[in-house]
């Protein structure tokens, strides 16, 4: 997979899936925006890493989606691939479902998406881009407890479906990678306790067939793949890449 000259935007960079995407496009020759709330965090990704330039916002900030686009399309003059991988896991069982915490995770894992691919619509249909969506084997699969959660990445995928059919007349390909339980700090990020993050893992570890959690660069690969400029008939589709959790 060769991406030299080509500009890509990492959402979700400081930590886990979106650090392995943003490191393996650079060292594929790509120019990487890594964009993500913690500048420190932001950092590390980029260290060693000269093709990785970084973008410290909140993506639930109105305005902020703009001003990723411009500042990547502000350096490097084009935008070819966008990777929505930011997102928020939150326990809310519905006892506990408030107005509050629905709008927080739709805010970031559905609005957010919406409006960085919408800013960088017209740089993607000079480029033929590429939006990739990170969704997750919960949005296709129950998740008691999380239900919200869950929800915000069925609508997700369901916006790559609709986006893929939109967009393709103008040659943009809108694919998404559906993860399952990955290391990360997501669970620790959701407020959980150590000894509660600990057992989920253990859990979901038993739970997959392949019977471990994944990785974040195994897992990484995959956006690049489905961004890779010779993948140019796959377009609208969901791939599941969760150790066969989703068959258990």
């Amino acid at each position: 997979m060769d991406f030299t000259g080509r500009t890509v935007i990492v959402t979700g960079a400081g930590s886990g899936i979106g650090r392995a995407a943003a490191r393996l496009f650079a060292d594929a020759g790509a120019r990487v925006l890594g964009v993500g709330r913690r500048e420190e965090a932001l950092r590390e990704t980029a260290a060693d890493h000269p093709a990785i330039a970084v973008h410290p916002g909140d993506l639930r900030t109105p305005g902020t989606a703009r001003e990723v686009i411009a500042a990547a399309a502000g350096r490097w003059g084009r935008i070819d691939v966008l990777v929505n991988n930011a997102g928020a896991t939150r326990m809310m069982p519905l006892a506990d479902t408030t107005a509050e915490g629905v709008a927080d995770l739709f805010d970031l894992n559905v609005t957010a998406p919406s409006l960085l691919a919408g800013a960088a619509l017209p740089y993607l249909r000079r480029s033929e881009g590429t939006i990739v969506n990170v969704s997750s084997t919960y949005g296709h699969r129950p998740l008691p407890g999380a239900a919200h959660y869950a929800a915000s990445k069925a609508a997700l995928e369901h916006l790559t479906r609709s986006w893929a059919v939109e967009l393709a007349a103008a040659g943009i390909r809108v694919n998404a990678l559906a993860p399952g339980p990955t290391e990360s700090e997501a669970l620790t990020a959701a407020g959980l306790p150590q000894a509660a993050v600990e057992q989920i893992k253990r859990d979901e570890a038993s739970r997959i067939p392949l019977g471990r959690r994944g990785d974040p660069e195994e897992v990484a690969t995959w956006i690049l793949r489905l961004s890779d400029p010779q993948t140019t008939w796959l377009t609208g589709q969901i791939l599941t890449l969760d150790g066969g959790l989703e068959l258990a």
